[in-house]
This record gives structure tokens, C-alpha cells and sequence, in this order.
């Protein structure tokens, strides 16, 4: 069953001079329960613009979005609100996503705050320390800056943030790209132990062919907006049929070998 659905969806941006760029032009997929969708291309390819359309953080143009059996393309902000708990973002530069003066254990309640502000603060003080636990993270970093923390565990609270609401649905956007490629690795070991436990679905943005081909289920890749390829991510490493995708995966690093260091690291 698909938990997101995207149908004919673009985005156009007006510049001064009076031109207009379409940087996403009728572009369609599913993302099914516990499923990861990769969404791979080169810088200023649409990625980013796509995953926060989807969210309903930029507004579309056109097209339709479908989220848990529900039409979000043209709900309100109210209307939309209560859904945004089922509905979070993992951000690419860790540090830059975290508020400085924030203590860790505040930043990540702060989502349950908004979303749920029924729970009580005992509960909500035991469903940090359970998202703590969930990111393999110590207890005491909740009284922690992010300063204080490594860029890895700095994304690892980013994780946790997103994860405090038991959301359905998660866009990655380039999670790991600022990152060594040892810590690449345990985030990535991370996600998928959590998508194994929990059925997440996930939307991962990266421009990484070899991570792409660890973390996900199937792949879109996309060129000035257009998706040029979707299907399993096996089938269209390994048996391209678009052109740009095959310059695309000539450009990467062989994923096997970068496959077999991610798995190298172990279970985390």
C-alpha cells in the first residue's frame, strides 16, 4: 500500500529578469509502506525542492500529494498541521539545523511539544531518553550543546528530532554528505535498523550512488526536474536505460566497494 503519492507535481521559480525555471516538471511516484525511495541527481537537480513540496514546507505549482490515503495538496496550514507529526525531515548539515543555546534533550522535545503538547513533561523527559537510546546515543547528552558533539552525533540528534513524533514518514535529505565515510555508515547502518523495526518510510535525497544502493529499495533519478528512471535500485544500477543515468552511475565510485565498507561496519 503507498503511504505517499505524488502525481504530476511541479515547481516553478520566477527570477528578476522576468524568466521563469522550472525546476520540477511533472513528476510522479509512489512511496510504499516501509519502502525507501532514493531520489539521486546532481546539484540543483530538483531533489530538495521535491522532498519539501511533499512536506508542504514550499508550495507546489501543480500536481497532487497524496499522504496516508489523504490529499495534502491543497489543505490549509491548519488543516495540514496535525498531520506534520507523521511527517519529518532529517536535514543534510547537522550542526546548521540545531539551535546553538539549545540543550540536546530540549532540542529533540521540541517537536513533541508542538505536535503532542498533551504529554505531560515526565513522559515527554522519557520519550527523549528513549530517542537518545534509539540513536545509540549516552542519556546524559540531553544536557549537552551541539557543540559539544561530533558532526555524527550531532546528525544522530537530527535522527532522534525527527523520530520523537513516531512519524510514518521521514525525507532524508543528503543525511550523510557531510560526513566521513566511517560515520556514513553507522548513520546509514542506523536508519535501516530503525526502518526495520519500526516499517518508516523514507524518502532519501542524496547525489551518493553508493549509499543509495545500501539504503534503498528503489530508485528515481532526476535531470533538470525530470525523472529519466525509476525502478528497483538493482535493475537500474546495474541495467540502466536513460543516457543521463548511465553517465550518472560512470561518475560514482564502484558501489560494491563502497557497499561492502558500509556493511563492514556491523550492526550499531
Amino acid at each position: 500500500m503507498s503511504l505517499v503519492e505524488v502525481r504530476n507535481l511541479e515547481k516553478h521559480f520566477h527570477r528578476r529578469d522576468g524568466t521563469t525555471v522550472r525546476a520540477v516538471n511533472d513528476v510522479s511516484f509512489d512511496i510504499a509502506e516501509g519502502e525507501t525511495l532514493a531520489l539521486i541527481g546532481e546539484s540543483g537537480s530538483g531533489k530538495s525542492t521535491i522532498g519539501r513540496m511533499i512536506l508542504r514546507l514550499i508550495d507546489h505549482d501543480a500536481g497532487t500529494i497524496i499522504f496516508d490515503g489523504r490529499d495534502i495538496s491543497t489543505m490549509s496550514e491548519a488543516a495540514i498541521r496535525p498531520l506534520r507529526a507523521s511527517m519529518q525531515l532529517v536535514f543534510q548539515e547537522p550542526f546548521e539545523s540545531l539551535n546553538p543555546r539549545m540543550r540536546i534533550g530540549d532540542i529533540i522535545a521540541e517537536p513533541l511539544i508542538v505536535h503532542h503538547p498533551d504529554v505531560n513533561r515526565a513522559d515527554r523527559e522519557q520519550r527523549v531518553l528513549a530517542a537518545l537510546g534509539e540513536v545509540n546515543l549516552p542519556a546524559q547528552h540531553a544536557e549537552r550543546l551541539p557543540s559539544e558533539l561530533s558532526g555524527g552525533q550531532q546528525q544522530r540528534v537530527g535522527i532522534a528530532r525527527a523520530l520523537i513524533t513516531r512519524p510514518k514518514f521521514v525525507v532524508l535529505d543528503e543525511p550523510t554528505s557531510s560526513l566521513d565515510l566511517s560515520v556514513q555508515a553507522q548513520i546509514l547502518l542506523l536508519l535501516k535498523g530503525i526502518q526495520e523495526k519500526t516499517g518508516i518510510s523514507y524518502l532519501y535525497i542524496s547525489h551518493d550512488l553508493s549509499t543509495v544502493q545500501y539504503i534503498s529499495d528503489r530508485t528515481a533519478v532526476i535531470q533538470f526536474g525530470v525523472i529519466k528512471e525509476i525502478g528497483p535500485t538493482r535493475e537500474v544500477i546495474n541495467n540502466a536505460q536513460d543516457d543521463y543515468t548511465k553517465k550518472l552511475i560512470g561518475s560514482f565510485l564502484d558501489p560494491d566497494i563502497a557497499r561492502g565498507s558500509i556493511e563492514s561496519q556491523g550492526s550499531l
